[in-house]
């Protein structure tokens, strides 16, 4: 039987269309690569294959700044604001899908609009919130007299802990979810919170798994309010250590600069391999259940 008799030109326009739309999404992270092998004197001419491979630009751009430190601080920040918004937004999902609540439709519109609301909109608000925490960082009771959560783990972990999406992502799960497990779970004797945790979140993993996914991303690569609320490289993350290579517009330090992009890039590409499957699960289903 021959088998590309049965092969359509749609099908074939079909893995054209996605073979050229994936050398276009894997075009800037190879040109970030080879430009991390090259010499500084050869970023100047577009070119993408170096004449000679420096991999030791590698280890120099890990000498110039503490990017140990850095890679700490990012790892603290991502998994502070993942075990955060894991534990705040299953709740409120979980809330808004089995609960009885007065007014549960209304806060699920509400959580939806909020989706629509951009971080920059926000961000001015939200810094006066953080410097006006009370009794941290100097402030009396009031919030008045210092720097609150400035320049502290606080500031950079519980803003952008928890979201919108998150929560109705966990949500869209929850109602997929027969209550009659619960319910025998309540005959049984167990507890609101025991159904919750140990009933009903066991089933939703790829839901789990999705939002640490997403969190992780969004917190590793966080850049703009780390720069508006740190001071210090003692708790600034990776990437605004990596921000020192450009920091002489006249003479962008490219080659270490790429070179420390793509290392900050490896776990999460890391992360995504491991996590790939549930993660095309979870968010294969978010969008069939109602």
């Amino acid at each position: 039987m021959n088998r590309t008799a049965g092969i359509k030109p749609g099908r074939i326009a079909l893995y054209v269309a996605l073979t050229v739309g994936s050398l276009l999404m894997l075009a800037p992270f190879i040109w970030m690569v080879l430009t991390a092998l090259k010499a500084p004197n050869e970023v100047g001419v577009f070119t993408w294959l170096p004449t000679e491979y420096h991999w030791e630009n590698f280890a120099e751009a890990m000498k110039i700044a503490p990017f140990l430190n850095y890679f700490r601080n990012s790892f603290i920040i991502a998994i502070g604001e993942t075990a955060v918004t894991l534990a705040v937004c299953t709740m409120a999902g979980y809330a808004l899908a089995k609960l009885p609540l007065r007014g549960a439709k209304s806060l699920l519109n509400y959580f939806i609009v909020l989706l629509m609301v951009p971080f920059q909109i926000i961000l001015v608000p939200l810094f006066l919130i953080v410097k006006s925490m009370p009794l941290f960082g100097g402030n009396d009771i009031l919030g008045q007299g210092g720097t609150g959560w400035l320049d502290s783990w606080w500031g950079l972990i519980i803003p952008l802990a928890a979201g919108p999406m998150y929560t109705f992502l966990a949500r869209q799960f929850y109602v997929s979810l027969p209550s009659e497990l619960a319910d025998a779970a309540r005959m049984d004797g167990v507890g609101e919170f025991g159904i919750f945790l140990k009933v009903m979140t066991p089933l939703i993993k790829p839901a789990l798994v999705t939002i640490f996914v997403f969190q992780v991303e969004g917190a590793w690569n966080a850049f703009l309010w780390p720069l508006m609320i740190t001071n210090t490289d003692e708790i600034r993350p990776l990437q605004l250590g990596l921000a020192i290579f450009s920091q002489d517009q006249s003479d962008v330090l490219w080659p270490y600069l790429m070179a420390g992009t793509a290392l900050a890039t490896l776990p999460m590409i890391i992360l995504f391999i491991f996590a790939q499957k549930r993660f095309v699960e979870g968010m294969a289903s978010a969008g069939l259940k109602g």
